[in-house]
């Protein structure tokens, strides 16, 4: 998805693929556009390394500082537009794990927050210890550093994700449509998302209003989210208007517009359909009959006198 010219869209995080000029399937039109990395699916993949790393028994303090570290992903990514001051500011959370907020790079020397006495001791790691080391392991390997230094500081695609979310509301993929129906659906879709794509947050007694959520990504961990204001269906009455002033009175040429559309065949058009009886054939022919029931005769008789002890063979009731 392209956020602005030159610029293209990888949705991957710490897997994805990178274009290069001898790749076959990347043209030569987009050889010399900038890639960025979308922020929200590189922490989702680097959360799911530190989670598993919180599973080890002297990493459990390591627990409490995954929101400070999914935090410092945006905010690298936000605050910075060149790729080596991402990566300094990056990297300088290993020193702030540790309670060290002076820097080696020149290009972030220190940490921007103020500089104040912490209460808790236990909340910082030791230095130089084995479990600092493993946490720098994961954060600051060359895979993490190359997408740190190419994450979107501008354009994300949260919009083509709720996007994708809405086309599901009007065709749902448990329902089979028609190639028609599923062309209208979709232009009802683009219609309510054109209309409902810049919402505001709503407000209450001057306020703006949040509301709880447990997101399944969080395991149970509770966010704040903006509550937006309720949707506008404005386009529904200019289509019922088009609809009564203009296709009701002179619905032809409407009609001849719609036959224009090219309906392509369906998929399974490109294979070849064995008449019935030809299916029914095959699939009849799969076992021997012959065998099968020479097989069920030799099968021996598995009740014996003592399973049917204290039983009527004819009343099937206790004797």
């Amino acid at each position: 998805m392209s956020g602005s010219a030159g610029v293209y869209w990888c949705r991957s995080g710490l897997h994805c693929h990178r274009p290069s000029s001898t790749d076959p399937e990347v043209s030569q039109g987009t050889q010399h556009k900038t890639q960025f990395y979308d922020v929200w699916h590189f922490e989702k993949a680097l959360s799911k390394k530190l989670q598993k790393l919180t599973k080890n028994k002297d990493c459990g303090l390591l627990r409490k500082w995954q929101r400070s570290i999914r935090n410092h992903v945006y905010w690298c990514a936000t605050s910075s537009t060149k790729g080596p001051e991402k990566v300094a500011k990056w990297t300088s959370l290993v020193n702030h794990l540790q309670n060290v907020h002076t820097h080696d790079n020149p290009i972030f020397p220190k940490c921007e927050h103020p500089l104040t006495e912490s209460k808790d001791p236990n909340k910082w790691f030791q230095r130089g210890s084995l479990v600092i080391h493993k946490i720098e392991k994961v954060l600051c390997n060359k895979r993490v550093l190359k997408d740190v230094e190419k994450l979107s500081h501008d354009f994300q695609t949260s919009s083509l994700e709720a996007f994708r979310s809405l086309i599901l509301r009007f065709t749902p993929k448990n329902v089979v449509f028609p190639f028609m129906g599923m062309l209208c659906r979709l232009y009802l879709a683009v219609l309510h998302h054109n209309e409902n794509a810049n919402q505001e947050q709503a407000t209450s007694t001057g306020q703006v209003v949040y509301k709880m959520v447990f997101p399944k990504s969080r395991k149970g961990e509770c966010t704040a989210r903006a509550l937006k204001t309720d949707p506008t269906y404005n386009y529904v009455d200019e289509l019922l208007k088009l609809v009564f002033d203009e296709v009701i009175m002179d619905p032809s040429p409407f009609v001849d517009e719609m036959k224009a559309i090219p309906i392509p065949t369906p998929l399974c058009a490109e294979y070849d359909r064995p008449s019935k009886e030809e299916a029914i054939a095959h699939h009849v022919s799969r076992f021997n009959q012959e065998v099968v029931g020479s097989q069920r005769n030799d099968q021996p008789d598995l009740e014996t006198h003592g399973d049917n002890a204290g039983w009527n063979d004819n009343t099937d009731t206790p004797t």
